[in-house]
């Protein structure tokens, strides 16, 4: 099996599973920490989604960096058993994190703070992530990891805050403006 490092925080340090398949792919560590050094203050008690989960990385990132609970969005049942067992491995109480395979399990009484998607490259899956933005809450940050040499929909809602390249990834992140 694949690791990668969970990069800071109360979590920071030790390394956690990635699925082995092709479905996947783990974000690098230079990505996750311009993404996290930038979101820092928006994470205290947030209420966040982690959409295309994989592992679980994103997620775990941000309740290491003190969100109060995570939602991992993942279909793919290697990546579910992954992330169960990193959230095991890491002893994070059940109460501060949920698995939902699809959109329409999440509870979406609540907005989110702050969304992260990282769907795979290979298919983007845009139409799901204009799903997500309605997600967002007033004032919520949303990131988006994509290939460079793609372009993602216009999403009116949401004012682009940064658009960074890191290797073949395009990282932009959003804040909404309703």
């Amino acid at each position: 099996m694949n690791q990668v490092r969970i990069i800071a925080g109360k979590y920071g340090g030790p390394l956690i599973d990635t699925p082995k398949n092709r479905a996947t792919h783990p974000m690098g560590d230079r990505e996750k920490q311009a993404i996290f050094n930038r979101l820092r203050h928006h994470l205290a008690e947030s209420r966040v989604l982690d959409a295309f989960a994989g592992s679980g990385a994103l997620g775990i990132e941000a309740l290491s960096e003190g969100a109060g609970h995570v939602d991992f969005l993942e279909k793919d049942r290697k990546a579910i058993l992954t992330i169960i067992s990193n959230l095991e491995k890491l002893q994070i109480p059940p109460e501060r994190a949920k698995i939902a395979p699809s959109i329409s399990l999440l509870d979406t009484r609540q907005s989110y703070d702050v969304i992260l998607a990282d769907p795979p490259y290979d298919k983007p899956q845009y139409s799901k992530i204009v799903e997500l933005v309605e997600l967002l809450g007033s004032g919520g940050i949303f990131v988006l990891s994509h290939p460079k040499n793609q372009t993602p929909p216009n999403f009116p809602k949401l004012n682009l805050l940064s658009d960074r390249s890191y290797a073949a990834a395009q990282i932009k992140i959003y804040q909404s403006i309703f």
